[in-house]
């Protein structure tokens, strides 16, 4: 399994002019935070990242200040400093000791909202597999030439192509370090190549939100937008009869059998742009037969087989509660036990959801009357297949 993100946060910045001499691009500012805080989150709610790897250069000791010691969720923040600049390829050479045997590579000046453990999912094998945005219109990137999955070539900005882009998202093998002789070097411009001529560059193209800061234009414009675009619906699971089979307090990996189509439901749920949030009741903490411990261990376990197909739950919320428990500190009434919908109200104050557009998928009236306290909309399941019931029910999010 893929555990490590690697972010490129060491360039100059040269064409966002004054804004970039003091501070290094990553770090500027846009719609009320640092970029790279929101790269960081955006990886971190996958769930499946032990540690982020950041390569940093230029007013590298912003950012070591900045995430010295740093841990978000279960995600721990590692800086890597360059002394002297050393292009992509060698800020991956310089930090080799550092980096685990395939991981994920993102520059730190753009984003691109699609479902990343897709790529990592298609990744399983060759030595660099590539995101591209498709859609994008215009001469300022570079085109990809793509023959099924395989990288053929690269056109260079202006010469007229169409085709997808580059989108600076990477799953590396670190074997490609040993085609890198010389330093500096770029991965883009001396690795890449070799790579697409010997076959050996994979490609996937997705269509979402994406967005560069790298000229004032588009800096300007992700600091208007940004925000909302981060806004998106969500799809609140109920657990153990939807995702599983409810077979009476589940809490051990062996015992618990998924729904037909509940881990293809949720990948649908991620590639359609929506959250995925699971928000379950667990009164078997309050009645003693199992500990909180069993629940968060079973919800990782879950978490790696969603992750073997490219799916992912944002957060996972349970209640052990239950007021007639026999563990004293659990037998009480929460207002995050349903159908009370406080598990929803909470990852609404966590998470920025739209909402409007959200949707609780449960098999019980409990389930249904949360969605109703928290105003979103309520569907019963019943059984069968439960991606046909999802993909019924979801409409993409307007993202060009």
């Amino acid at each position: 399994m893929l555990r490590q993100a690697v972010i490129l946060v060491g360039g100059l910045g040269t064409r966002l002019g004054e804004r970039t001499k003091l501070i290094p691009k990553p770090m500027l500012d846009i719609g009320g935070r640092p970029f790279l805080d929101t790269l960081i989150d955006e990886l971190v709610r996958y769930g499946v990242f032990d540690e982020i790897l950041l390569l940093a250069g230029h007013k590298a000791e912003i950012v070591e200040t900045h995430y010295a010691a740093a841990v978000r969720g279960q995600t721990r923040i590692v800086v890597s400093r360059e002394t002297e600049p050393l292009g992509t390829g060698g800020a991956l050479v310089h930090a080799r000791n550092l980096l685990h045997d395939r991981f994920l590579l993102l520059n730190g000046d753009s984003l691109f909202d699609f479902n990343l453990l897709d790529l990592i999912a298609r990744a399983h094998d060759g030595r660099v597999h590539m995101a591209l945005r498709e859609g994008v219109v215009g001469d300022r990137y570079g085109r990809v030439v793509l023959d099924g999955d395989t990288v053929r070539d690269f056109i260079a900005p202006g010469a007229g192509a169409t085709g997808p882009v580059n989108a600076g998202i990477y799953v590396i093998d670190k074997s490609v370090l040993d085609d890198i002789a010389t330093l500096p070097a770029s991965l883009e411009q001396e690795i890449f190549p070799g790579l697409a001529k010997s076959g050996a560059l994979r490609g996937t193209a997705y269509r979402g939100y994406f967005i560069d800061i790298g000229i004032p234009d588009d800096f300007a414009r992700a600091d208007r937008e940004l925000r909302q675009q981060l806004r998106r619906p969500a799809v609140f699971f109920d657990r153990d009869g939807v995702l599983n089979h409810d077979s009476g307090y589940t809490f051990e990996t062996h015992r618990l059998e998924w729904i037909e189509g509940a881990r293809e439901a949720v990948k649908a749920v991620n590639d359609a742009g929506y959250f995925a949030f699971v928000i379950t009741n667990q009164s078997g903490v309050a009645r003693g037969y199992y500990e909180e411990h069993h629940v968060v261990t079973l919800h990782r376990w879950m978490a790696d087989q969603l992750a073997l197909i490219g799916a992912h739950i944002d957060a996972f919320e349970y209640c052990p509660d239950h007021p007639e428990g026999t563990v004293a500190r659990y037998s009480r009434v929460s207002d995050r036990r349903k159908p009370a919908p406080g598990m929803i109200t909470d990852l609404a104050s966590r998470f920025p959801i739209d909402m409007t557009r959200s949707m609780v998928i449960g098999d019980k009236e409990s389930d249904m009357e949360a969605a109703r306290a928290a105003g979103v909309v309520g569907h019963l399941f019943e059984g069968g297949n439960l991606e046909t019931f999802v993909k019924q029910r979801l409409s993409p999010p307007d993202k060009a």
